[in-house]
């Protein structure tokens, strides 16, 4: 196993060193844990929801340096030295993020189990700059899953801060 400076092995357990919404933090976990149990359970940042914990619904989606990842597919491991954002970092001023209002502002949820991992995997999807159109919004959010089928609100949230969140030229 190819370890960087943060990584020491301390009998069977890893120590693990990253910056989670800002703030450094230090773990030694056993080699399996995920980045989501590490963060529901050692951080009680329990934003991240776990869902299928099979990488298929998109509920657990946190940002990784920026990039939207399944945190139940993600090994604590894999993210030692990264920066991570969560539902509860997405908006370190106290007040709201122009996608959590946008999804306020379109009732873009109903039970909200799905809506933290929506909103980061939309934050991921407006940095990408690839989804210009409704249906390439759709294709790229397809990841993540809504059981109650609020899909045309989440677009239309995810468009009202796409227009906050990008320049225009």
């Amino acid at each position: 196993m190819t370890q960087n400076n943060t990584t020491a092995r301390t009998s069977n357990n890893i120590s693990v060193a990253l910056v989670v919404n800002g703030t450094g933090q230090q773990f030694t976990v056993a080699p399996w844990t995920t980045l989501l149990d590490a963060l529901r359970d050692h951080l009680d940042l329990t934003g991240t929801k776990k869902g299928c914990d099979h990488g298929q619904c998109g509920a657990c989606t946190v940002l990784v340096d920026g990039r939207r990842v399944n945190s139940c597919l993600t090994l604590l491991v894999m993210t030692d030295g990264a920066a991570v954002t969560t539902i509860e970092g997405l908006a370190p001023s106290g007040g709201l993020h122009p996608l959590q209002q946008a999804f306020i502002d379109h009732d873009a949820f109903q039970c909200g189990y799905c809506t933290p991992g929506q909103i980061c995997s939309a934050a991921g999807l407006i940095a990408e700059g690839k989804a210009k159109t409704d249906d390439e919004i759709r294709e790229l959010m397809s990841g993540n899953l809504c059981r109650c089928a609020a899909y045309p609100n989440i677009v239309a949230a995810i468009r009202q801060a796409m227009s906050v969140m990008v320049e225009k030229p």
